[in-house]
């Protein structure tokens, strides 16, 4: 079964062919990043423009690599939620008129879930049910996948998510955005001990998080030090941070696992790629027994790919929409 897929939930515009879920026959992806990193930021409306543009041809790009035509289509997947709603509207109405001209049908997909089901496509032999932190810019949750289509939120952010966390320090320090990567890079070799930050423990909710707090205490520390003319010690900076966001994360999920017994931890979205995060995890899976599942870094940031995968398992499980499908800023991971 061939699945045309695509992804345009904030600054990526993506469309893929992926066949019976788990081989991705082409995966085009038109990034945004350059132009709104002197922002310091997405800006929806240029997003939404940008999506407009480059859709049309990133699907005959797809279809090209993928060696078929839009006869070969069985079916159309896309992103309808959560996201800027500007941006998911180009993809769900470009989604809804070809599968309409197609005659085939259209399976709406969570973005979070196709995050999730990334992890499908690096590793063949992963199947639910397992325990799945999922951290991005927009989403912080810790996920039990019961299934392919069934899933409980276990913790999840009280406040920020921890991806955003990273981009706010990152402008702050003039080092470029997205802040994940430079943040990662900026804290090789750096002391994670040089500047202690908060920890925060939401009461009768032990798995939930918060990260306004960190964000606040690492901004005020760079901003009392440019005010007095002192020096930081960067990369030991970054170091700290990164540790504190880990140590947020890392227990939380690991105490999901105990309480799951499954013996499968995933990681999914964008700041999955982060290096310390990802060996805090390892380090933690080896003294549990637990096995560790994480996603190829090229398949950590939006793409379309992820969403034709989770796509197959939808229609699967008969999940289809209509000509009247919205797209949606916000949706619970529980209902799809």
């Amino acid at each position: 079964m061939n699945i045309l897929a695509f992804e345009s939930s904030c600054d990526e515009t993506a469309a893929a062919v992926v066949r019976d879920g788990r081989t991705v026959l082409a995966d085009a992806i038109a990034s945004q990043v350059e132009m709104h990193t002197i922002y310091g930021g997405v800006v929806p409306e240029i997003a939404s423009r940008k999506h407009v543009e480059a859709i049309a041809g990133l699907t005959d790009q797809a279809l090209a690599q993928a060696g078929l035509t839009k006869r070969d289509v069985d079916a159309v997947a896309v992103t309808y939620g959560p996201g800027l709603i500007g941006a998911l509207l180009v993809g769900v109405n470009f989604a809804k008129a070809l599968a309409y001209g197609l005659g085939v049908p259209l399976v709406p997909v969570h973005h979070v879930r196709g995050h999730i089901a990334a992890n499908y496509i690096t590793h063949p032999d992963l199947e639910p049910p397992f325990v799945c932190l999922c951290v991005s810019g927009g989403t912080t949750l810790i996920v039990d996948v019961r299934g392919y289509t069934e899933m409980e939120i276990l913790g999840a952010t009280r406040d920020d998510a921890a991806g955003e966390c990273f981009d706010k320090v990152a402008r702050v320090l003039g080092i470029g955005y997205p802040g994940g990567a430079p943040m990662d890079r900026l804290s090789q070799g750096g002391d994670d001990r040089r500047y202690a930050f908060p920890q925060v423990h939401v009461h009768d909710a032990p798995l939930d998080m918060s990260f306004s707090g960190l964000k606040t205490a690492v901004i005020n520390l760079i901003h009392n030090a440019q005010q007095k003319g002192e020096k930081l010690d960067l990369p030991g900076l970054a170091a700290s941070f990164s540790a504190a966001v880990s140590e947020m994360l890392v227990p939380r999920v690991m105490a999901a696992a105990r309480s799951r017994d499954y013996g499968k931890v995933a990681v999914a979205g964008g700041v999955a790629a982060n290096s310390r995060i990802r060996a805090d995890l390892e380090a933690a899976c080896a003294r549990s027994g637990d096995r560790l599942y994480l996603p190829r870094l090229s398949l950590c940031g939006d793409n379309g790919a992820m969403i034709g995968c989770q796509g197959y398992y939808e229609y699967l499980a008969g999940r289809r929409a209509g000509m009247d499908l919205n797209a949606y800023a916000n949706r619970d991971i529980q209902l799809g």
